[in-house]
């Protein structure tokens, strides 16, 4: 039986306390390190961000703001997001059994917010092969057009709001086809992304839970690089407001649940 595994929790900063990402990130580097010279325990930061545009490794050029909004550049996988107001953010510092198995810490995490969304009355799920928490969509033969529009007439097959790529550009086609109303489309909505980077056996970023943002952030970019499926919040999904400090105290009890019960092992290779 192995030692149960201790997970602390440190809050950087929230509202007026909003820590800026860079700040952020190179806490999360200071803490990474102190984390693989075991001088501290497993440790979660918790924080929100003013707002920032963050880009992992994989991010095209056709999927950031097209009026040149500033981005960060990060290390970590996945593709372009938005952090700020009313986003709780979590970065799980953990050190793992090498080879680290990445999609096992993944699925935690989701666990873990899943868990968190239930608490709430909401139902959440996984969608595979996309990470993070979502909130599924209607069939598509039982979605409404918006407006009474025809889908003969959806954008997502018209020259005009399709990129270089001939792709639909989600950026292009008016805010009814923008991420951020993916609710009242019907479709598949993304309530928390997850994106991480394992380094000398230690975990870094994490996942992104919108409590009340303002989703219309979203709409500027592609985001996480899916042209089909939105985003959402607790908040829109429940119809009143649920705000980051509602929501703290029990992201935090079931983020310990998962994590420090778990037995991670080494992945298969």
């Amino acid at each position: 039986m192995s030692e149960p595994r201790e997970l602390r929790f440190v809050h950087l900063g929230f509202g007026e306390d909003a820590v800026e990402y860079q700040e952020a990130w190179q806490e999360q580097r200071r803490v990474h390190a102190a984390r693989f010279a075991d001088e501290i325990p497993d440790t979660c930061l918790l924080l929100e961000h003013p707002p920032v545009y963050t880009a992992g490794r994989r991010t095209q050029d056709s999927e950031r703001p097209l009026d040149g909004t500033p981005v960060v550049d990060v290390d970590r996988g996945g593709k372009i997001t938005w952090h700020g107001p009313g986003q709780l953010v979590g970065y799980p510092i953990l050190k793992l059994p090498r080879p680290v198995d990445v999609v096992a810490h993944v699925r935690r995490l989701e666990e873990a917010l899943i868990r968190t969304c239930a608490e709430f009355g909401l139902e959440s799920t996984r969608i595979e092969g996309r990470s993070g928490v979502w909130i599924l969509g209607d069939p598509v033969e039982q979605r409404t057009a918006l407006g009474g529009l025809s889908l003969d007439f959806d954008p997502r097959s018209a020259e005009g709001s399709s990129g270089e790529d001939g792709e639909f550009d989600p950026r292009l086609s008016g805010p009814e086809y923008a991420p951020s109303n993916a609710g009242q489309r019907r479709e598949d909505r993304k309530l928390a992304a997850i994106g991480i980077r394992v380094a000398k056996g230690v975990t870094m970023h994490g996942f992104a839970l919108n409590c009340d943002p303002d989703n219309t952030w979203f709409d500027r970019i592609v985001p996480c690089g899916i042209r089909d499926a939105g985003v959402t919040s607790l908040s829109n999904e429940l119809g009143r407001r649920i705000s980051i400090a509602e929501v703290l105290p029990v992201a935090e009890k079931h983020l310990r649940a998962v994590l420090e019960a778990a037995e991670p092992l080494p992945r298969a290779v």
